[in-house]
């Protein structure tokens, strides 16, 4: 029996229409399903791998040499080949029809708007792969980037990727220690970055970060984004990008073509046990389940506008970058979303006219707070789907989409990371929506949920495990020449299993509910139980913005502590604790009850914007943390520090 109510599904004659529908009809010679049966597409695409990534290439129309095999199995997943003999370019994927079309759509939260057609975007990379060129950037070297979301950050990527380069990127917001703790690992020869950047009519300096990566890599040029950058940072002997990019004129690109274990960029883990992991990730895997995952699962189709609020720090950038392999029109924006007014993104959506809007859990959840109702003062004609990620989507949170956004919507929850730079589970446009969901586990993924023994469960919360190979596997973990952390980080706890580190539930539907990171589980009672289990009861009580839970060791067990920050104005009495502690034991279980629950200010989160569970249960045993740097408010840990509440 289901246990989330259905919201939401496609009509049959819209199904038809889809990406999905168009590459199930298109590769029927191998598996002579149903366009509409996507269970048996699924179980194809896993059991039948040669044929289905050779399809799936076909299907995309991926540029360039795609060789005799497309798959090469093996025990271990870790030595599976995917597409051995291949050679392509992202960037030259990216670029291909490079006419008047608008290619990126750039807004600020200061009311600039630029605008670039794909013709211009192929022009200034031309001229940028010609500027790296002439500092000597060969295929492998890294280029870093402490970059805002903009134009010059795309064009950088693009770039960077056409000569068979390393890009990395930070967002402008991470500290000096941050910064120089991600980038200096990976040893770049060219840093691009901002001088200072705006956030809700503010300006920030972010000179003493730069001068830190300076000091910290053995950088051979730094060129700066800002006209009054040079001066601003004179001893770094630093030139700006409209300077260090005069000489080149536009010219034909010679992409150059490369292997499936090529990198294309190395992504950071947000974690704070340590210095981020130093994730690399392939041009190749990105690029097909990129467009994998755009093309049929989100169903974003040519010249349609689409838009990612993200910032460069975080991979969803990347994967909203692959957009324009779809021949897609990018919005992108960076700011505060609700700057100058709480509508500042849904205007958005009517004024680019934005098919596919992708956000988190917690913007969606702050708009609920605002008491924002699109349906009343927006149009929101173009918008056919809304992917939300970050954090699970509660069923409220979709309740309210439906009743105050759009009824005919697709709203896919969507899940996977850092770690891999795409989906693990997400949307699918033939598949309905039901309330709390993630529709299915995506095209080529053999995801299951198994217990702590690695047995399969069904019914009950469990680990989530990936069992065969996948493309967006990472090539491994820079500096890790032996794959030592790599292999633990993912196939130890389970023998030849990719282990995710999410704690998840399998529905009747064939959908998923996550109920939060496995490492942060709670246990009273020797019961493994999801904080997401509790923030979907405690979300539903109108005096608590947000609020964070971990577990406290006591007493030979483990009992639940909730931290929670009121809505204006309201005071943390002993009523409001009944109510919590109420909804809590009707919603969920007597065990999700916690058994404190404390007022608080401010909840740590990282910089991606999740809040940190990891680090508030270490500050309350009172660890130290080896990687403070990781959080945008570490100062928020001071808050957690030395309860007396929480000694008896």
């Amino acid at each position: 029996m289901l246990k989330n109510k259905l919201l939401w599904s496609l009509s049959e004659q819209k199904k038809k229409r889809t990406g999905m529908w168009q590459f199930a009809e298109s590769s029927k010679e191998f598996h002579n399903n149903k366009p509409d049966d996507y269970a048996a597409l699924h179980t194809w695409s896993i059991e039948s791998p040669n044929e289905f990534y050779s399809s799936l290439w076909n299907f995309l129309e991926i540029i360039g040499d795609k060789g005799n095999e497309s798959f090469i199995a093996d025990a271990d997943i870790r030595k599976v080949q995917f597409f051995p003999n291949a050679r392509l370019n992202y960037a030259e994927n990216l670029l291909q029809h490079a006419d008047d079309r608008l290619a990126i759509i750039a807004h600020r939260d200061d009311g600039t708007r630029r605008v670039i057609t794909r013709k211009q975007l192929y022009d200034q990379v031309s001229r940028m792969v010609q500027a790296l060129r002439s500092e000597g950037v060969v295929e492998g070297d890294r280029v870093a980037a402490i970059v805002t979301n903009d134009l010059e950050a795309i064009i950088g990527y693009l770039a960077t990727s056409a000569i068979g380069a390393i890009w990395s990127s930070c967002s402008p917001d991470f500290g000096p220690a941050a910064a120089s703790d991600r980038l200096c690992q990976i040893s770049p020869k060219i840093l691009l970055s901002v001088s200072n950047y705006s956030y809700a009519g503010k300006n920030f300096n972010i000179r003493e970060t730069i001068k830190a990566v300076a000091k910290g890599c053995d950088i051979k040029k730094i060129i700066l984004l800002g006209e009054q950058a040079v001066t601003e940072l004179s001893e770094l002997s630093g030139i700006t990008f409209s300077e260090w990019l005069k000489p080149f004129q536009p010219e034909e690109i010679i992409f150059n073509r490369l292997p499936y274990d090529a990198p294309l960029v190395i992504l950071f883990s947000s974690g704070t046990t340590g210095k981020p992991k130093c994730i690399i990730h392939s041009a190749m895997g990105l690029l097909i389940q990129h467009k994998k995952e755009l093309l049929l699962h989100c169903d974003l189709q040519k010249n349609e506008r689409f838009f990612y609020f993200t910032t460069c720090g975080w991979m969803m950038w990347n994967w909203q970058v692959s957009g324009l392999a779809v021949e897609a029109t990018l919005v992108i924006y960076d700011g505060n979303p609700f700057y100058p007014e709480p509508n500042r993104l849904l205007n958005l959506i009517d004024e680019e006219n934005i098919s596919v809007f992708g956000t988190s859990a917690k913007y969606i959840d702050a708009c609920q707070n605002f008491n924002l109702t699109p349906e009343a003062t927006h149009k929101l004609e173009a918008l056919k789907l809304m992917l939300s990620t970050g954090s699970p989507l509660i069923p409220a949170s979709f309740d309210y989409i439906y009743q105050y956004w759009k009824a005919d919507l697709q709203l896919a929850s969507i899940s996977g990371g850092t770690d891999i730079c795409a989906c693990f589970l997400g949307g699918n446009p033939l598949l309905p929506v039901y309330s709390g969901e993630l529709q299915c586990s995506l095209l080529g993924l053999d995801i299951d949920v198994v217990d702590d023994s690695g047995a399969p469960v069904s019914g009950s919360p469990g680990e989530l495990v990936c069992r065969n190979a996948h493309l967006s596997m990472p090539l491994g973990f820079w500096g890790d020449e032996d794959g030592c952390r790599y292999q633990d980080a993912y196939f130890d706890r389970f023998t030849g299993l990719w282990a995710h580190g999410d704690f998840v539930e399998k529905c009747a539907s064939g959908g998923f509910i996550i109920h939060g990171r496995s490492d942060t589980t709670l246990n009273p009672g020797g019961v493994r139980i999801g904080t997401a289990e509790i923030y979907r009861q405690v979300e539903t009580i109108d005096e608590v913005e947000e609020s964070i839970a971990v577990g406290q060791p006591w007493q030979g067990d483990q009992r639940v502590i909730l931290f929670v920050i009121l809505s204006g104005g309201k005071k943390l009495d002993d009523s409001l604790i009944t109510k919590i502690k109420k909804q809590i034991r009707q919603g969920a279980t007597p065990r999700h009850v916690p058994a404190k629950i404390i007022e608080v200010e401010a909840i740590p989160r990282t910089r991606s914007g999740k809040i940190s569970e990891v680090a508030v249960r270490d500050t309350i045993q009172g660890k130290v943390l080896k990687n403070i740097h990781a959080l945008a408010n570490p100062e928020s840990l001071d808050l957690y520090k030395n309860l007396d509440t929480l000694k008896n």
